[in-house]
């Protein structure tokens, strides 16, 4: 029998006492493709870390090609071949990409120097390997996510590697960009590599995964070959009981012969966004569909502010509105959730209970004076609302899983009591257990009569969630359709794609 590349065993880990990892055993073959799942909070990420060297484990063994090592930080990771795609950027956005690529590695002329030229054209050589289309001069900052999830996967295979991580990588790819990114990867198991795969997407588990190890409230549940275990089984281990129904679509109930509360007149903005117009009703949820880079971010942006409009108009309940910020978009009752949370949505070295009042705080002061009882009764409220698992509203945001980080999103702009509410990929990177919760709390509050327009590239749960699509290229709104016409995934696919 082939010996693997990576076998880590009875791997422990506990932090203040609390026990996050459990005689974890894990490994991985040469040339193979192995899914590492579970839920938030599972201990994927902490057991990723410690094989990389962020974290020391408290307990256990690890060895690369039958040889024991020791990892005690990213050093000895590198220096075992160990790479790793954090869900978390790790970009420098005022550097340009084939400066962030070869960040402290970069080539020197015979003087000493920085050698860029051969930095770009190593660069461009690497994202040509990849089928990217992004540009080695380019500012990192000016980019799409997207592109720079790509960025980050060029930097991690510009490095000597043997065991490459990758954790969320087509998190906010469209389906060409995952495509290209999985024709690559199967490249890669040719010659050899070593493959961790981190996902929530269980059809990307299947395409391009081998085996799948699944692990539970930091517990190894089971390692299965792709081909023997089903989808059902697989969401079993994940949250210990059957598929949730979710994501099944049901037609709902509101009126268009009202006076919509959101309507955008031939909004333009820049060369992402030309003359958009739509209307969103109370009660409504409205999917924009699109690939990256047709204007659906853009969009969202320009609408509230934060982004400069060339022309046109935006009507709250029939009232024009004047927003040049996003301070003015709030005051007019629009709340936007953007698509990368991390570096947009929140402050994660705040607690919860900051983060979730911060848009509230004129409500929640006297004079200089915080009202805590009051705060802490709002952030509590929000924390028993939206399930938000964490040990209580004084912890440090940037210790929580991605999906209760996503929560504490949302719990801030509904403390706002916003009249439209606008998401940007509302479950990127969380598990289906947080993307339930996350659908679900949508839909009550659609059904409470909140306008909301959502914008995501998972089209099951843009599927399950709207009543009405739009689909934006270039900037422009070229389809809408009614969601009881949308009669598969392929079909909205289909519609995406024809332009």
């Amino acid at each position: 029998m082939e010996q693997p590349m990576l076998v880590m065993k009875n791997i422990s880990k506990s932090f203040n006492g609390i026990t996050v990892l459990n005689s974890v055993d894990f490994s991985v073959k040469k040339g193979e493709v192995h899914a590492l799942m579970g839920g938030n909070g599972a201990g994927k990420s902490t057991l990723m870390k410690i094989l990389t060297g962020v974290y020391t484990a408290d307990e256990g063994d690890i060895f690369i090609e039958g040889k024991q090592v020791s990892i005690q930080n990213p050093d000895d990771a590198r220096e075992n071949y160990i790479s790793m795609i954090f869900q978390e950027f790790s970009l420098i956005p005022t550097l340009t990409v084939a400066q962030n690529i070869f960040l402290t590695r970069e080539s020197k002329t015979s003087a000493g120097l920085l050698n860029d030229k051969e930095c770009i054209a190593k660069t461009r050589e690497l994202l040509t390997e990849l089928e990217v289309d992004i540009d080695p001069n380019e500012i990192v900052g000016n980019l799409g996510v997207g592109y720079w999830q790509m960025t980050e996967i060029a930097k991690a295979l510009s490095q000597e590697t043997k065991i490459l991580i990758m954790d969320e990588p087509t998190a906010s790819l469209t389906k060409k960009e995952t495509e290209i990114l999985f024709s690559f990867i199967n490249q890669l198991k040719a010659k050899g590599y070593a493959i961790i795969y981190i996902s929530h997407r269980m059809d990307e588990i299947f395409e391009i995964c081998d085996r799948i190890t699944i692990l539970r409230d930091g517990k190894h549940v089971a390692t299965e070959n792709c081909k023997q275990i089903d989808l059902e089984t697989v969401v079993q281990h994940i949250v210990g009981s059957g598929m949730d129904k979710a994501f099944e679509w049901k037609e709902r109930a509101y009126s268009m012969d009202v006076t919509p509360v959101l309507e955008v007149k031939q909004l333009s903005s820049g060369t992402k966004v030309q003359d958009v117009n739509f209307q969103l009703f109370p009660g409504e949820i409205l999917g924009v569909a699109g690939l990256m880079g047709s204007g659906r971010t853009e969009m969202v942006r320009a609408i509230f502010g934060v982004d400069p409009k060339d022309s046109g108009d935006i009507l709250i309940n029939g009232q024009k509105q004047n927003i040049k910020s996003a301070t003015d978009a709030v005051e007019a009752g629009l709340a936007l959730i953007p698509e990368d949370r991390r570096v947009q949505g929140l402050v994660l070295e705040h607690s919860v209970k900051e983060n979730i009042i911060l848009p509230i705080l004129s409500k929640v002061t006297k004079g200089l004076l915080l009202n805590d009882k009051k705060a802490n009764e709002i952030a509590n409220g929000f924390v028993e609302k939206l399930n938000i698992k964490t040990d209580d509203i004084f912890k440090t945001t940037k210790l929580l899983s991605g999906g209760n980080q996503q929560k504490i999103v949302l719990a801030k702009w509904l403390a706002n009591d916003p009249t439209v509410l606008m998401l940007d990929e509302p479950t990127a990177g969380v598990d289906i257990v947080a993307k339930t919760e996350i659908v679900d709390v949508i839909r009550e509050l659609a059904d409470s009569g909140k306008a909301i327009l959502v914008i995501s590239s998972e089209l099951p749960e843009l599927l399950a969630l709207s009543d009405r699509v739009i689909v934006m290229h270039e900037g422009k709104i070229v389809k809408e359709l009614k969601r009881r016409e949308i009669n598969s995934e392929e079909e909205l696919q289909h519609a995406i794609q024809g332009y």
